[in-house]
């Protein structure tokens, strides 16, 4: 079933055929497609080494082309500072065989794909969130800004979009609850110069191996932002007490961190009706940050403190 109205078809001979032609030194090579929970890119394995990654959503060409360039050399910057592994883009190939978009080819990372639950109860695992968080931070941003419209910036900028997500949540979630919360949040002030941001530190963007992390996905979107942002990881994957741990070592105030807390809330209320259907997964990883949100203490009791509930 289809994620998108405007998604594209890619099958693995389409993508073998794109692939040999273009690329023949990798003639040789299996080419396999890797079942994930993404929702952007049909990725398919390159023999042991390489992957290739096949935008799924009908796009410009030409501004494809365009926006692939950019994020190959967002990849390029974040490799530099990241305390993990990181693909690094190898080559771009052409439209061709039906497929109508630039596409591009990967270095491949080990590594086992994060879940919501899976290291939630880990130290380490939180530790290892703060060392990425705290490097991606402490690069400069050279004078650049945030350029985007969504998550990282302004918060009020997502009330069309939060408004859809609460109609079509209607009977999934408990929407008067959310909406209520969802007031406190777009209300919260920002306090924080920009900083450098991976941008989508979702758990499907994250390896692991034990209770360790050993890789970051999807660096395309590395750009300065919200300090805040990069927080969701803690309330995607972490539990109450790993969350505290993440807060207390990257030293978040109170108007930091719930704002880490809004866009995860953001992202989340998306997730679950958007994919319910067609990504399982993904609608899993909403509902489980929203039920981490909703039953936090301490989130409860700032909530009742603030100005907005009086």
């Amino acid at each position: 079933m289809a994620m998108h109205s405007d998604e594209l078809h890619i099958d693995e001979q389409v993508a073998r055929r794109l692939i040999v032609d273009q690329f023949p030194e990798w003639r040789l090579e299996c080419v396999r497609r890797i079942t994930t929970d993404g929702t952007v890119n049909a990725i398919f394995r390159i023999g042991a080494d390489l992957s290739a990654r096949f935008p799924l959503r009908s796009a410009d060409p030409t501004e494809m082309r365009a926006e692939l360039s950019r994020e190959a050399a967002a990849m390029r910057e974040l490799a530099a500072y990241c305390p993990v592994a990181t693909p690094a883009p190898v080559a771009v190939g052409d439209p061709g065989d039906g497929y109508p978009l630039p596409w591009t080819v990967q270095t491949w990372i080990q590594g086992a794909v994060a879940t919501p639950q899976g290291l939630a109860h880990s130290e380490m695992f939180a530790h290892d969130l703060v060392n990425l968080v705290r490097s991606l931070r402490a690069v400069g941003t050279k004078g650049r800004h945030f350029a985007g419209s969504g998550r990282g910036g302004d918060l009020h900028d997502s009330e069309g979009w939060m408004e859809v997500c609460f109609r079509e949540s209607d009977g999934l979630l408990p929407v008067d609850r959310l909406r209520a919360l969802w007031a406190e949040f777009r209300s919260l002030p920002k306090v924080a110069p920009e900083v450098m941001t991976h941008g989508d530190l979702i758990p499907g963007n994250l390896l692991v191996e034990d209770d360790r992390l050993v890789g970051v996905l999807d660096g395309g979107g590395f750009a300065p932002a919200d300090p805040s942002l990069d927080l969701v990881a803690a309330w995607h994957m972490l539990d109450d007490e790993r969350r505290s741990v993440l807060r207390s070592e990257l030293a978040c105030g109170d108007v930091e961190w719930w704002r880490g807390a809004a866009w995860a809330f953001q992202q989340a209320m998306g997730l679950v009706w958007y994919y319910r259907e067609t990504n399982p997964g993904m609608s899993t990883i909403g509902k489980t940050t929203l039920a981490r949100i909703l039953s936090d203490p301490v989130l409860s009791a700032f909530i009742s403190a603030s100005p907005g509930a009086r």
